[in-house]
């Protein structure tokens, strides 16, 4: 798979839910690798911005897979960690509103709440289950990717709120958009 796989908006895909993943076959594997590969293919053609998760929705498959990046602090470091049927337990800590992107909203950032800490279990692709704390950007982006799982974007969670959404130009600077005649009255996103 290539960046050229991953769908947007307004793709009503994105707004399915992904069903559980019961036999974790050969395909499920090859599809979890496919997704790293769009993910990185994606990374390469954008000169500002760092690939750190991906949803199966979002290459149009329906399944509880997502691919997380283990290093958001070094480009160089390309690996990434696969979880099946991801599940939070547990949400904890703040809640904080921080910037957010995504590869299915192309160059549109939001200033989005989400809990600072979060409990999570998932099976690996071997089949293990696991359990797991996230705190801070990882939190924030397991809550994102479940978020596919369920069908929400993630500016479902700060529709018809002024002032908190962003342009990345090409000088890989964020500029303030406005709601009405940026967003809601051209349809960019919905």
């Amino acid at each position: 798979m290539t960046r050229d796989d991953i769908i947007t908006l307004p793709n009503s895909h994105l707004r399915q839910r992904s069903k559980k993943i019961g036999i974790i076959t050969p395909d499920i594997k090859e599809l979890a690798a496919s997704m790293i590969a769009a993910t990185l293919d994606w990374e390469d053609s954008r000169a500002h911005e760092l690939g750190v998760a991906l949803a199966a929705i979002q290459v149009d498959f329906a399944l509880r897979i997502m691919v997380v990046r283990n290093n958001f602090e070094d480009k160089d470091d390309r690996s990434f960690n696969v979880f099946l049927n991801p599940e939070i337990t547990k949400k904890e800590g703040e809640i904080i509103e921080d910037l957010e992107g995504c590869l299915s909203v192309p160059d549109i950032y939001g200033k989005v709440k989400r809990y600072s800490k979060i409990r999570f279990k998932a099976l690996t692709p071997t089949g293990q289950e696991i359990r797991a704390g996230a705190e801070g950007f990882l939190a924030r982006i397991i809550q994102h990717e479940i978020d596919h799982m369920n069908g929400t974007v993630f500016i479902d969670h700060i529709k018809d709120i002024p002032d908190v959404f962003y342009r990345l130009n090409d000088k890989g600077e964020l500029e303030s958009l406005n709601y009405e005649s940026d967003i809601k009255n051209n349809s960019i996103l919905w």
